[in-house]
């Protein structure tokens, strides 16, 4: 067996698991006002100011990255989240700035009330309740917004029942029916999204998503999940966190054979380039390695804040040396 792990020409010849810069989603907040600046617990990720965005879609495009997903932090919230569905809001202005700067970049818009609302749930508050249906059709409206705007795909991650099947019939019916939806079908109540929190300001106020994100004790439910979502028009599923959950990656392409993608969240990489700045490992080595994990567990599609950065890696040849 080591005959073929003798030199690197010879690794790269009979390596299984590839990476193309091309299946790596580059995640990113957009401001809606002030200057762009970084985010404390994810070393090289910032919240960029709106201004910003010709400049983030040429670096995407001359990367070779497939596509960005946006997250907007809006000035404002209230209890509607009206932000999120608004025609003027941080998301709707950063799309038509990105394909007016890069027709053919892939701009995917991730669809939530989290970051819009004052009490930070993903879904409509009553009382100390998310109402799935009430939340629904604010959803709903976020991707037709979202749409009209100019993306190319949505991407909802409130993980209300019933989430996929609104916002198909909505783009359905106004004339959206080309529109494809990315579905985080199997979202964890993860502790790794922790970093994100603080850069959209978008934890709970009170409470916890548990009532409404899957258990990370369960994969059974993910399958259900999965094929609910697949059941109301869902395009591409996700699976989020992305290292946690090989298991569950590679039980959803094995079961339903479509496009899978996975998220390497906020925790997952700050980890890594926290735990490289301090000398503990070497951090691009141990971040291909996580990115090839989730690969050869049977992802098609992987989410990284390193997009850049790994798709640099693969342009020079030095990704999996």
């Amino acid at each position: 067996m080591r005959r073929l792990r003798r030199t690197p020409g010879l690794r790269r010849l009979v390596r299984e698991t590839k990476l193309d810069a091309s299946q790596l989603v580059w995640p990113i907040f957009i401001k809606a006002s002030g200057s762009s600046d970084a985010i404390a617990s994810m070393p090289g990720v910032e919240r960029h100011a709106i201004d910003r965005v010709d400049d983030l879609a040429r670096r995407a495009v001359d990367r070779g990255v497939g596509g960005v997903l946006l997250f907007g932090i809006p000035d404002t919230k209230d209890d509607e989240a009206a932000g999120a569905y608004a025609a003027a809001g941080v998301v709707q202005k950063a799309v038509q700035r990105l394909k007016a700067a890069q027709p053919d970049l892939v701009v995917i818009t991730d669809v939530c009330l989290c970051a819009y609302s004052i009490h930070g749930h993903c879904g409509v508050l009553v009382g100390d309740t998310v109402d799935n249906d009430a939340s629904l059709e604010l959803l709903a409206k976020t991707a037709i917004s979202h749409a009209r705007a100019g993306a190319d795909m949505v991407a909802p991650s409130a993980m209300m029942d019933g989430q996929v099947g609104a916002l198909r019939e909505a783009l359905d019916g106004n004339g959206f029916s080309h529109f494809p939806i990315m579905s985080y079908a199997a979202k964890y109540a993860s502790a790794f999204y922790g970093p994100f929190r603080e850069a959209a300001d978008s934890a709970p106020q009170s409470g916890d998503r548990r009532g409404y994100q899957m258990d990370p004790a369960n994969v059974q439910e993910a399958m259900r999940e999965i094929a609910l979502d697949l059941s109301e028009g869902a395009d591409i599923v996700m699976v989020k966190p992305g290292l946690p959950c090989l298991d569950v990656i590679r039980q959803a392409k094995e079961a339903f054979g479509g496009p899978v993608a996975a998220f390497q969240v906020s925790g997952e990489y700050a980890m890594i380039k926290l735990a490289g700045e301090v000398g503990a490992i070497d951090e691009r080595r141990a971040m291909h390695e996580a990115v090839t994990a989730m690969r050869r567990a049977g992802a098609d599609i992987v989410i990284t804040y390193d997009a850049l950065e790994l798709a640099s890696d693969i342009h020079h040849g030095s990704f999996g040396t």
